[in-house]
């Protein structure tokens, strides 16, 4: 009969991934006629749990060269934005996310401008993420024991083995 061991370990209960796509605006101090230039720099971010769901909290740095005064300047106008995102995460075999629980969050694709345009005088823009997130926490796992199983070899003392092997000669042999 198969006996089994529970062993508990952490390991991933739940993972995903999500593409986030937020419009932001930024006021530069001269009036743009033209955007040269949009970068996004500096993401920051982690991940906590919130009420079984998983709170996102981030921030990043968005830069926009652009030109005024009838295309004849040029000037970069640079923002800090931060951005909370909740997230519904679904573990695996109905394991509970908690407050125990480790949440890893990383970046698939940095954040980049997807689209931008002036818009009386400020600049909006449509910023897109792919996050992916890992959920760790502990579960169970069943593995199947064998009884009676002995895997130390017996050791003999030198004494033991030359008495074993005498006894064992054959004296009559040459007869």
């Amino acid at each position: 009969m198969t006996n089994y061991k529970e062993i508990v370990t952490k390991a991933v209960i739940g993972k995903g991934k999500r593409t986030i796509k937020k419009s932001y605006n930024l006021t530069p101090e001269q009036t743009p006629d033209t955007i040269l230039g949009c970068w996004v720099i500096n993401n920051r971010f982690s991940g906590s749990e919130n009420n079984g769901s998983v709170g996102v909290n981030g921030s990043f740095d968005v830069n926009v060269w652009y030109s005024y005064d009838h295309d004849s300047k040029t000037a970069v106008s640079t923002k800090n934005f931060t951005y909370n995102d909740n997230m519904k995460m679904h573990t695996l075999d109905n394991t509970k996310l908690d407050s125990d629980s480790e949440i890893i969050v990383r970046s698939l694709k940095q954040p980049t401008v997807v689209d931008v345009k002036i818009n009386n005088g400020a600049v909006d823009m449509d910023i897109e993420t792919d996050l992916g997130i890992e959920i760790v926490g502990n579960t169970k796992i069943r593995v199947p024991i064998e009884d009676e199983f002995e895997d130390y070899e017996t050791i003999e003392d030198d004494d033991t083995v030359e008495d074993k092997i005498e006894s064992e000669v054959n004296t009559d042999y040459l007869e």
